[in-house]
């Protein structure tokens, strides 16, 4: 087996596979001089306290500052927080980092006069408003969004204090990251052949696809070991970021803080249940999975460590990163030139951060940047790096037609639907690979990632979920997420997931440690319930051609001009139903059946 390479300091990656940093900001001291201005921007937003309700003119120049002003914040936050994940180990963007956040806590504190002043506007003078100042109806849709939620908008003075607690309010995330990025470290793990491999958060799971099982053992052990070393302060991190959750969602007078978080982005709870509840309805196709799986790799026990290698490994080859390029362009044609020319222009000009490097953060992510997006990967030549690719530009054209489409209070894009653009590009990709294959090695090798993203996303997260739902319900109930608590359902849910051809160990148990979602505030139920939309789209995309294909552009396109339930309904998906969740599960029904058999004996 080849030995891995050593991963590189960041000065030793190519300046083309870096993103373009300088396009938000040519140096740090550029930076440092708009951070300035943007604290000087608190006064003048202050000003127009106790005079939102008085005219029509006053209520839209302040709309339009808070505009301006949010446009060049978020400008601020992407430039010292993508330099920060380039190197968590440097203390100076770490440093930069945080006295943003100070600025933009304290502006949002400045701020925080204004959703009462807004809510004590009659519905009668606002519509005398729109009428008086037609430039006001650019934010008609933002203050009818926000006058949705009256009923848990506190006083002024009760504003500006829950306001001031929200640096405090990160602090759970921000030591998990720190914790986990920069200061844990874990030992090498070791091949049957008694080479030593570097383990991290990044290479994990890379090592855990190895066909070695004596090095997927080891990273396994190694990985969740040292975890468990520190279980009592990852559970104190966990316990502490549900206790903020709850004290937010009860000021605001929530039933929960999980209905506080959906409420945010207007999503029915039932919407998060109804996921949870249809996916257990179809538990008995993933132990199919699992019980093919076992057999195919001829183990007597199958354990974790053995749910991501390959199962035909003969077939894994690398991909070098212009070649996966190359690919995901080709197999996005069904959606069409326009959105292939912004493909294109993110591939060829520096949007992405490519290749691991030492001290980078782990993972992938897009954030969408004004002046375009910037994708972070830790690409390392796997067909799954690939897909990667794939699903991060799915998430940065969606922020690019977002953001040239919409005004700049319009243009975020509201969670919930976050998920359906970089997955609808996977089920494109994955038809697009399965289109042109004829060997039946290569079929199955296709069938089994097709497999595995159905487990990993619509099963894997909505236990994700299910374990968030659950702990918040413990949160509620005054109880301590103590380890032991945490580690007891979490094992719990991998059994019940699984079922009873897994192993599921006291090792396992310990996942809940490594997983950064835990610390975004009820997100993960969505990669589900948009990998559910994403193949509905997805197919109706392939099958209706240049109709489907313009609906789904607009939905692109739409940022958070309408509530995202309506939204994806415009692009042809209703996801107050159970009904895409059934249908994605019938249809990875039907890929377990092509499987098993193209691998019968």
């Amino acid at each position: 087996m080849e030995e891995i390479q050593k991963i590189p300091e960041r000065s030793a990656i190519a300046p083309e596979d870096k993103w373009a940093i300088e396009d938000l900001y040519p140096s740090d001291e550029a930076w440092e001089a708009e951070l300035k201005k943007l604290a000087e921007d608190q006064d003048a937003l202050a000003a127009f306290a106790g005079k939102l309700g008085s005219s029509a003119e006053t209520l839209y120049a302040y709309l339009h500052l808070s505009e301006e002003v949010n446009v060049r914040a978020s400008r601020l936050g992407n430039y010292c927080m993508r330099k920060a994940d380039e190197d968590t180990r440097n203390t100076t963007y770490q440093a930069m980092s945080g006295r943003f956040m100070s600025v933009a806590v304290a502006l949002g504190a400045a701020c925080s006069f204004d959703t009462p002043e807004i809510m004590a506007i009659s519905d009668e003078t606002l519509e005398g408003f729109y009428a008086a100042c037609p430039d006001l109806n650019r934010y008609r849709r933002f203050l009818t969004d926000l006058r949705r939620r009256k009923a848990h908008t506190l006083s002024a003075a009760e504003e500006k204090l829950l306001a001031a607690a929200g640096e405090m309010a990160q602090a759970p995330d921000t030591i998990f990251g720190a914790m986990g990025d920069a200061d844990l470290k874990f030992p090498d793990a070791v091949d049957a052949e008694g080479k030593k491999h570097p383990l991290t958060q990044g290479t994990f799971v890379m090592l855990e696809m190895s066909p070695d099982r004596v090095l997927r053992k080891s990273a396994y052990e190694n990985l969740y070991g040292t975890l468990a070393n520190f279980k009592n302060t990852s559970a104190a991190i966990l316990n502490a970021q549900n206790k903020q959750l709850k004290f937010f969602s009860d000021a605001r007078k929530y039933h929960d803080a999980r209905e506080a978080s959906l409420d945010a982005t207007n999503v029915p709870v039932s919407v998060y249940d109804n996921l949870i509840e249809a996916v257990h309805q179809n538990f008995d196709k993933m132990h199919r999975y699992v019980r093919l799986r076992k057999k195919l790799l001829g183990v007597d026990e199958l354990h974790f460590y053995d749910v991501y290698t390959n199962l035909v490994p003969d077939v894994d080859k690398k991909i070098p990163f212009s070649d996966a390029k190359q690919t995901v362009y080709n197999a996005l044609y069904p959606l069409g030139e326009r959105y292939r020319a912004i493909l294109k222009e993110g591939l060829e000009n520096r949007w992405i951060d490519v290749y691991e490097n030492q001290g980078k953060r782990g993972g992938a992510y897009s954030a969408g940047a004004d002046v375009h997006p910037y994708v972070l990967l830790n690409y390392n030549g796997t067909l799954d790096s690939q897909f990667t690719l794939a699903h991060e530009m799915g998430h940065a054209l969606h922020s690019y037609l977002s953001n040239h489409t919409q005004n700049p209070i319009d243009a975020d894009y509201v969670i919930f639907v976050a998920e359906v653009a970089s997955t609808c590009n996977e089920a494109l990709l994955m038809e697009y690979l399965l289109g042109k294959t004829k060997d039946k090695k290569d079929r199955i090798y296709l069938l089994n990632h097709f497999l595995e993203q159905f487990k990993s996303t619509l099963y894997r997260q909505t236990m994700f979920a299910e374990f968030e739902r659950n702990i918040g319900i413990l949160t509620a109930q005054g109880q301590t997420l103590t380890a032991e608590v945490l580690c007891a359902e979490y094992k719990r849910l991998n059994e019940m997931y699984f079922g009873p051809d897994m192993v599921v160990d006291d090792q396992i148990a310990m996942e809940w440690a490594r997983i950064p979602h835990f610390y975004y505030n009820y997100y993960v139920f969505q990669y589900a319930t948009g990998y559910a939309a994403a193949i509905a789209l997805s197919r109706r995309i392939l099958d209706e051609g240049e109709k489907a294909v313009n609906d789904y552009l607009g939905f692109l396109s739409g940022g958070c001009s309408k509530s995202p339930i309506d939204l994806l309904k415009g692009a042809g998906v209703d996801m107050t139903s159970p009904e895409p969740v059934n249908q994605a599960l019938q249809l990875f029904g039907k890929l377990l059946d092509e499987m098993e058999e193209l691998t019968r004996e």
